[in-house]
């Protein structure tokens, strides 16, 4: 049985599009689940934060892999991988349709592919690069990447602190190497984004909108999570001692400083950046969901392969 993937930017409409998928596939007696790729929905208390599929649309669609994570936690691309192979190998061997829902690349990867993963720091080397952080500040951090890894600056914003000190450690380790001209199997470098080489048959369907629709539907998601409370679940989420990797959720240090335009200015730059990754995948499959209803986006997805097909 095929896996079917959803990929696209936040606010482009993919539980929509799943749960229409879910009805579709209902209709000719299967059995189908959501299983998420997404690296912040995994935490218990980010809900409206992070998007996580409503209680109604759970009721349509049973979701795995959402708010099972303490939000004091930290969590790792290799820990989700565990996971979702283990819930997706559970779905097909019971004879049921997994259809991977994200849209954080590393973690579509994750759930679909094998993953090859630099080893963790030494004990110590984190915590160091970290109180340097705290000192210096992430520009300063990066200058110091730059001058040792130029290649490697160039691919991470000077103010994305996590990433920083990864390739800080990873520099240290000696693990930081020149990937050379990018690939399209590669097409950032070493992040190692997507091959056609996956675990299972899986059909991968890229959403995409056009950009001013994109724009305005991010615009209006952040207004209605702030009608739904997200930013009282942000401070509760932090007065319960929210991890480093919790806070790192799009719009979590926004919503704290109380400012909603930058957190709606980063969430559109995240998109941008998402569409971007999108594009160079292998085999994806782009659908311009502007304007459409989900169940034909659904269908179509439904014709794209022989074995989707409602009579084969």
């Amino acid at each position: 049985m095929r896996i079917i993937a959803l990929f696209g930017p936040t606010g482009v409409g993919k539980t929509a599009v799943a749960v229409a998928l879910a009805e579709l596939l209902r209709a000719r007696g299967e059995d189908p689940v959501a299983v998420s790729a997404d690296a912040l929905q995994v935490y218990a208390g980010l809900e409206i934060l992070t998007g996580v599929a409503t209680a109604a649309e759970r009721a349509r669609l049973e979701h795995r892999l959402v708010s099972f994570l303490a939000l004091d936690a930290t969590f790792s691309a290799g820990q989700y991988a565990r996971l979702a192979h283990a819930q997706i190998d559970e779905l097909l061997a019971a004879g049921r349709r997994p259809i991977v829902v994200g849209g954080t690349g590393l973690y579509l990867r994750a759930a679909l592919s094998e993953l090859s993963l630099r080893p963790p720091p030494p004990e110590g080397v984190r915590e160091r690069w970290m109180a340097e952080l705290e000192r210096d500040g992430a520009p300063a951090l990066h200058a110091r990447l730059a001058a040792r890894a130029p290649w490697a600056a160039e691919g991470i914003d000077p103010n994305d602190r996590q990433r920083l000190v990864r390739a800080l450690e990873l520099a240290e380790l000696g693990e930081l190497r020149d990937p050379g001209p990018p690939t399209r199997e590669a097409p950032e470098g070493q992040s190692q984004l997507w091959s056609e080489e996956v675990r299972r048959p899986t059909l991968l369907a890229g959403l995409t909108m056009e950009r001013e629709a994109l724009y305005a539907a991010i615009d209006a998601r952040v207004d209605a999570m702030l009608a739904a409370g997200v930013r009282e679940e942000v401070l509760r989420a932090r007065a319960s001692g929210a991890s480093q990797t919790a806070r790192k959720a799009l719009g979590f240090e926004e919503l704290l400083a109380g400012d909603v335009e930058a957190m709606k200015r980063h969430t559109r730059n995240y998109a941008k950046r998402q569409l971007t990754w999108m594009r160079k995948l292998a085999g994806v499959r782009i659908i311009d969901v502007t304007g459409r209803d989900p169940l034909a986006i659904a269908g179509e997805i439904l014709a794209m392969a022989p074995d989707l097909h409602a009579d084969a």
